[in-house]
């Protein structure tokens, strides 16, 4: 169980269990414009529900592949105080038809490619990249967004080259790009992006995040990204 300010996930049930990564994303996406928005693999539903709270106008769909997830995905929306604007579906997002397009979509994808497996089948498929490429979650993202949608991920810094070229492929323009450090001065770990499949000639903004200082505190900017959430701050 992981206790936010103003919610509660329970993930015993999830493959894989609440993390950085996935708050990173619930707390830098901007979503502020979406009326409707997909997460997109939803696990315990964190990412939804942070959305949730930072955005009280919003209906918030989140898909997810694993029954067991799913299920406490549902029970974690229904405990909280977002309930009536979050729904879960069960359902693979390559199969996923809504009965409207999204606004925006965001997604915390599988992405441990060519790395060793874990014995675990449901741990394996929510970590790796094989049944969902990146080409494959940009396609379906398309196919899902109305036509000036908005995309945010979180990626492992190394995945870049691969992502942007899906990513142009799809016809997806980079709106936005956060480098992220879990220790200043340390090599980066992670790439917070927004794209866009709204044409325009306006250069990408780009900037860097340190979780920890070089001193093992907090930074200032993780701190004030995340302080709507975490308890300790």
């Amino acid at each position: 169980m992981f206790r936010f300010k103003q919610f509660t996930v329970h993930h015993d049930l999830c493959a894989m269990k609440v993390g950085t990564d996935g708050v990173l994303l619930g707390a830098w996406a901007d979503v502020a414009d979406a009326g409707r928005i997909l997460d997109v693999g939803c696990g315990s539903g964190v990412i939804a529900l942070m959305l949730a709270q930072r955005f009280p106008m919003a209906q918030i769909d989140a898909v997810e592949i694993d029954a067991a997830a799913c299920e406490q995905a549902a029970a974690n929306f229904a405990d909280s105080p977002f309930a009536r604007r979050l729904q879960v579906i069960h359902s693979d997002v390559r199969k996923y038809v809504p009965a409207q397009f999204y606004d925006s979509i965001v997604v915390n994808p599988p992405f441990f490619i060519r790395s060793l497996k874990s014995p675990d089948a449901r741990r394996s498929t929510a970590r790796h990249n094989d049944d969902l490429s990146f080409t494959d979650l940009l396609n379906h993202s398309r196919r899902l967004l109305v036509a000036d949608g908005h995309l945010f991920l979180i990626v492992p810094f190394d995945a870049w080259e691969s992502l942007q070229a899906a990513a142009v492929n799809e016809q997806f323009t980079l709106r936005r790009k956060t480098i992220v450090y879990a220790i200043e001065n340390r090599p980066p770990k992670r790439l917070l992006l927004e794209y866009s499949l709204e044409n325009s000639h306006q250069l990408p903004t780009e900037d860097r995040l340190n979780i920890q200082n070089a001193d093992g505190a907090y930074s200032l900017s993780y701190r004030e990204l995340t302080q709507a959430f975490y308890l300790k701050f």
